[in-house]
Formats: structure tokens, sequence, C-alpha cells
């Protein structure tokens, strides 16, 4: 009826205009009609935004706010935790005016628009089917003020554009997937041999099929904008925490992953770098580490990560670049390819698992760039041109990488290269660079969502926000450097947390939300998908630690 309140757009005609429909209404009956029909779409609308308010109050309320930075590049302001602004605006530190964006229970619902659109640019009001092209999403947050209250504050320090397009879209879904983990793809077919590149291939198809269960979830119902109310749909309210906690722990380990990096990195650029104080004595490897934790701190406390996320957008280039300097190194300056390898490595394929899965920990984002996409009916495009782009390079560099060194290569391919040689350097001071802008990005969502369970009273101090950052940073720096092992890292991260992200829990929540309406097909490929998902997490999981134990012990 076009006199109820939408969930979408939140507004309703005027008086005025209600009493010019009833001057050209015909008859009393018609009338009644009307009223009745407005009164049943009313309740239904009311319910409607009740339930998709639910998703948005429940902790963690941060998580839209901080994935997006991933997902969009927004306008920079650069400003400090503590400004009275933000202390004022929420119960967490960044979750201002920001979290209204993506709240709409925090709007009034009885309200008109500032600018009337005409007709034709209306939105419909309600979200479609992911067989259909859905309704953007802009119109939750349009800009609204009743007449009985102030204007809502709305942010000017993020503003998010909902309508990227199908570029930016692959843009933003290859900067994810394209991280760190191509640099262990030599080392893991080393551990797997050339029939574990097999392995790669097949995570590429289940994840995109996952990405797409993530899709259909989405659109189960209104209100469903990411990862964590796709579990509050499915399982309720543990399955919301439960999501969110492992989300945020393979965030941190991530953190722990940009530590190792730069202390194995920068001590192969120097490594006669030392420190002697007295007795106290630290090598080059936990020098630099402390060195890049220093370093990266005031990024953490950064409010407005918009800046980060400028260049942080720039982890495509530096991938192709780091990609394009090994493939210099062998073709050009022929160092290596020699090396025929091993066609199958049993006892360490299961580290090869682990390695080769966290190549597609991408999912905690999908639903954002979903939700965010002016033409959300080609995410499936944007989902196979990722999965295939990031593929083909995840196994040219696997076969270039493990041809040049052979058995003797390293977790990570950039200390193997020749360090005489300009495009070696230039290689590694990528690799170097790059983590210095993403570790906040990462960090932050973890740090936001700790920071919406201090108690509001104590929100006017603004140490509470920098102690839960440094100790979040400093925190990183111990695991980092009691376990200095990047490749057994990452193959325990990719077998433990992104297996369940990237293929156990869309299975299940798509199984979970659906129930019965599920094809055989759909319900049979999923069980297999969990099943393949456990049997690979608790073999990765196991190897990786026996190995991490092992070399602790040693």
């Amino acid at each position: 009826m076009k006199n109820s309140v939408s969930d979408q757009s939140f507004y309703i005609e005027s008086e005025e205009e209600d009493e010019e429909k009833e001057l050209g209404r015909n008859g009393q009956g018609e009338e009644d009609n009307n009223e009745s029909d407005s009164d049943n779409s009313l309740a239904d609308d009311n319910r409607q935004q009740s339930k998709t308010g639910l998703y948005n109050t429940s902790w963690p309320q941060s998580y839209r706010q901080s994935i997006d930075l991933y997902s969009s590049v927004p306008s920079p302001n650069l400003t400090f935790l503590g400004t009275p602004t933000l202390s004022r605006l929420g119960s967490s530190f960044l979750s201002s005016s920001l979290t209204r964006r993506y709240t709409p229970e925090s709007l009034p619902s009885v309200v008109k628009p500032l600018l009337q659109k005409p007709e034709e640019e209306q939105l419909p009001p309600q979200r479609r089917s992911s067989r259909s092209l859905l309704a953007p999403i802009t119109s939750r947050r349009s800009s609204v003020i009743r007449k009985d209250e102030k204007p809502s504050q709305i942010s000017h320090e993020l503003p998010m554009s909902r309508q990227s397009s199908f570029g930016q879209a692959v843009l933003n879904g290859l900067n994810v997937l394209c991280g760190v983990g191509i640099l262990s793809t030599p080392y893991a077919a080393k551990e797997g041999g050339w029939l574990g590149l097999i392995i790669l291939l097949v995570f590429a198809v289940l994840s995109f099929y996952t990405g797409m269960l993530l899709r259909y979830c989405l659109d189960s119902e209104p209100g469903l904008e990411t990862y964590p109310d796709i579990g509050q749909a499915a399982f309720g309210t543990t399955g919301r925490f439960v999501i969110s906690i492992i989300l945020y722990v393979e965030l941190y380990a991530c953190c722990v992953e940009y530590i190792i990096l730069e202390g194995d990195n920068l001590s192969s650029l120097f490594p006669n770098a030392h420190i002697s104080l007295g007795g106290f004595e630290m090598d080059s490897h936990h020098l630099f580490a402390l060195m890049t934790t220093l370093a990266v701190l005031p990024t953490v406390w950064l409010r407005d990560l918009s800046v980060l996320s400028y260049i942080s957008a720039g982890g495509v280039v530096a991938s192709v670049l780091v990609v394009l300097s090994l493939f210099w190194v062998g073709l050009v300056d022929n160092v290596g390819i020699h090396s025929k390898g091993t066609v199958l490595n049993l006892g360490t394929l299961p580290v090869a698992i682990g390695l080769y899965g966290y190549c597609y920990s991408g999912h905690a984002v999908f639903p954002n760039i979903y939700t965010s996409m002016a033409q959300p009916s080609r995410f499936p495009t944007v989902l196979l041109a990722c999965f295939s782009i990031c593929t083909l390079m995840y196994a040219g560099v696997a076969y270039m990488g493990y041809t040049m060194f052979g058995e003797s290569t390293e977790t990570q391919f950039t200390l193997n290269l020749p360090q005489d040689l300009v495009v070696s350097k230039v290689a590694v001071w990528t690799t170097v660079v790059n983590p210095f802008t993403k570790y906040a990005l990462t960090m932050s969502p973890v740090a936001m969502s700790l920071e919406e369970l201090i108690p509001s009273n104590q929100m006017k101090s603004h140490m509470y926000a920098i102690c839960i950052r440094t100790a979040l940073v400093f925190s990183t720096l111990l695991v980092g450097l009691a376990i200095p092992f990047f490749g057994l890292v990452m193959s325990l991260i990719g077998s433990l947390l992104t297996m369940l992200v990237t293929l156990i829990l869309p299975c299940a929540c798509f199984l979970s939300i659906v129930r019965g309406k599920a094809t055989r097909f759909q319900g049979v490929v999923c069980i297999i998908i969990i099943a393949v998902g456990i049997v690979s997490s608790a073999f990765g999981t196991h190897s990786a630690l026996s190995k991490i134990i092992e070399n602790l012990s040693s």
C-alpha cells in the first residue's frame, strides 16, 4: 500500500498528502477496505522492521562498519581516538553515528524524506530474492528528520558508498583474497607435491560454491547484511556469537602472521642487525618484530582508518608486483628452474591442505561486498572472476617457485630470492611495506568488538580504547615471537579457522535457514562440503600443531 511504512525506506506520506488521497477516493466502502489493508500492511512492516533491527542490536554491532573498510574506500579524515563527538555518540569508540548507518532501528519510523525522489527513481520497498535484482540498500540509510526531534547526526567520517560497480567489487574481492597466502604457495607445493595442486583447485571450486550459499542466506529474509547476521538467522544469538568469535580470532591470527612476516623479511635484508644492552641481547628477527610492533601501534590508535584503506587498496597491485618479480627472476635472470620436484608427499600433505585453505579466506567480507553492489545480480560473476584470477596466480606462483627452488623452498618465496638482484629487493620491500597498511585495518574489527563490551558509563575515558588496542598489538608480538613459524602458523589458521569460515559454516547456515526448501542436490553437496571441511580441518590442524610442537622442542 502507498501509505504503509516500508522497512527499507522509512517513508510515509505527510498529513496533507493523506488528505489529498482521501479526496480522491470513491465511496466509503473502498475507504474502509484501504484503511483495513493499510493497517495490516503497517503491522506486517512493523514486525519486519523489529526483526530487521534485531540483527543490528546484538553484539557485535561494529562488525559491518569495520569490515566495510575492506570493501570500500571512504574519503579520508585523519583523527585519533578520543574526540568528544565520538565518545558521546555511542557505546564504542568507533561505533558512533557510523553504527546508525547500518542500524535502521535508530531512525524514526514515521518520517518524511528531506528530498522527495521522482516516482521513477523510487526504490522498491522489499528486497527481492537472489534470483532477481536486489534493491539498493541505500534507501535504508536515507537521512530523515522527525518533526518533534532534532536531526539525526549522520557521520561524515566514513561515508561508505553502497553503490559499488562491478569493477570495484572485483577489485575489493581480489584485495581480500590476494593476501600473504600467495607467498607460501611454493612451500605448499613442496609439502604436498605436484598432485597437491589439485587440492588448491578443489578448494577454489568449493569456496566459490559456499560464497554463493552466503548470497542465498542473505536473500532469505530482510535485514541480513553480514556473516554474523547469517549466523544469527541460522542458529540464533549463539550462532552469531560463535561465528563472530571465529572471525575475530582469524583476523587476530592474521595480525600475528604480519609480525612474523616482517621479522623474517627484514632480518633477511639486515641479518647483522642486533642490540646488546648489558647482558641483554636481541637478534635481528626479534629486533625487527619489536620495531614493526612499535611502528604499527600508532596506526591502530587511529579512529578513522580511511587513509589506510586508500593505501591498502593497493594490495592487489602489491601482489601482482611480487608475482611478476618471481617470474622475472626465474625467466629473465635464469635463477633456478632446475628442480623436478616430488609428485606427492603424503607425510606433509596435511600442512599443504592448511596452506591452500588459507588462500581462500575471504568469506567474512563477501556479504559486505554483495550488499554494497549497485547490481547485486552480478555477484556470481564477481565471485567467478575473483576466484579464477586468484587461483591462476596461486597455481602459477606455486609452480614457478617450487620449480626454481625445489626442496630448499622457504615458507615465503621472497626469502629464496637472490639478494643481489634489484627485482628481488623490489619484491621483498613490497612484501615488507604492505602489512604496515593492513595491520590496523585487520586489528580494528577485533578491537571495536571488545570496546563494545565496555560499560557505557566508562566510555568517557579514552584510555580504555587505547589500552585495549595497545594490549592487542603487543599480544600479537608475544605470540609471534613464541611461535615464529610463518608457514606452520598459516597452515594452522587455514586448517582450524578458514575451513570453518569458508567450507563448514556456510553450508551449515544454509541448511539451517532454508531447511526443507533445499533441493536434494543442494543438501548432498552441502553435506559433502561439510565432510571435506571437517576431515581437512582435523588432519591439517593435527599436522600443523605437531610440527609446531616439534620445532619448539628442538
